[in-house]
């Protein structure tokens, strides 16, 4: 059979299927014609009824047809440009879907409060993976067959590298690799540290507030919290602004660089309940130098012009002679003048 005539016979049985659900009785004419439970418009041809066996046939046959699931000729006589793809390049789609959904919803999960790059990195690097086969994928069938512009180029859309794109995008917005190694296999030795020194803080805040739970209609107290987690929230804070100038320097970047987002929430989370919610505050080793500082340099000026003040009256008082000098002076003219 031909294409035309598998595609005939394909018009046919969708013609068909309506009547053979309904199970209305079918009949061919003699002449070509086709009748759907209606007499021959000559009655001078006598009509060639389908037997059941037949009538079954058929209608499994069409209802094969709209399920997908084709003609055994049909199929083969199709043309060969038709966007079908290669069982290896549609393996590799699924495993590509499947990752991406793992990845999404790993992302939505760990949105709030942000654990994306602890949380997800693993599902990342599979996703990235699945992407690398894509790529360099080549069917077997064919050498000429490349599942990469099959799947990535060979529509407007290109889902596929649209969703690896807002990975991609994503991560790199979220500094995740900051957080990470260099080979991004896992958290870094200075995240570990800082996220243990994250879930010690916050213990330390939730066992400080447990004498206070019960009184939620008066103003609580946090001067336990203030006092007995001072230490462990210092030494949070001071070693998050280690993390800080140790990424700008590795990064040759400008300060003020960002941090991976999980690390830069979590130090957010607890400055906000140390300042706002426990009004607590770190006294700074350095305020009594600083303070004598700013005090020597405001009496400078008056240091100055008292300086100043005190050396012109002293010259004043050079210029100025003794009255006995100056009767002295007198006399020894006179006898000067007498002689």
């Amino acid at each position: 059979m031909g294409v035309r005539g598998a595609l005939l016979w394909r018009r046919l049985l969708l013609a068909l299927l309506p009547a053979l659900c309904l199970g209305q009785d079918l009949f061919f004419l003699s002449g070509g014609g086709l009748g759907l439970g209606t007499p021959a418009p000559d009655p001078r041809r006598r009509p060639v009824l389908l037997s059941e066996r037949q009538v079954l046939e058929a209608r499994d046959l069409s209802l094969s047809l709209l399920q997908g699931q084709g003609l055994g000729p049909l199929s083969l006589s199709l043309p060969p440009d038709l966007p079908e793809l290669e069982p290896e390049c549609r393996e590799l789609l699924l495993d590509f879907a499947d990752s991406s959904a793992e990845l999404t919803g790993c992302l939505v999960r760990s949105a709030r409060p942000v654990r994306l790059c602890q949380n997800c990195f693993q599902l990342f690097q599979q996703v990235a993976g699945k992407m690398d086969n894509i790529s360099r994928a080549v069917g077997n069938i064919s050498e000429t067959h490349n599942c990469a512009k099959s799947l990535l180029m060979s529509d407007r859309m290109q889902i596929v590298v649209i969703l690896s794109e807002f990975f991609n995008t994503t991560w790199k917005d979220a500094n995740c690799a900051n957080c990470l190694t260099d080979n991004s296999e896992e958290l870094s030795n200075s995240t570990i540290k800082f996220l243990d020194l994250f879930n010690q803080t916050l213990t330390c805040f939730e066992h400080n507030l447990q004498g206070d739970l019960t009184n939620f209609s008066q103003q609580r107290n946090y001067t336990e919290v203030c006092k007995n987690c001072q230490k462990i929230y210092k030494t949070l804070s001071t070693y998050y602004s280690e993390m800080q100038k140790k990424n700008e320097h590795e990064n040759n970047a400008e300060p003020g660089t960002h941090l991976c987002i999980d690390v830069e929430d979590a130090m957010n989370i607890t400055r906000k309940l140390w300042s706002r919610t426990f009004n607590c505050s770190v006294l700074c080793r350095d305020t009594v130098p600083v303070i004598a500082v700013s005090v020597f340099i405001l009496f400078l000026p008056v240091v100055f012009y008292l300086s100043s003040f005190l050396h012109s009256e002293q010259k004043k008082r050079k210029l100025i002679l003794p009255k006995r000098l100056k009767s002295s002076t007198s006399f020894v003219s006179i006898q000067e003048n007498s002689n």
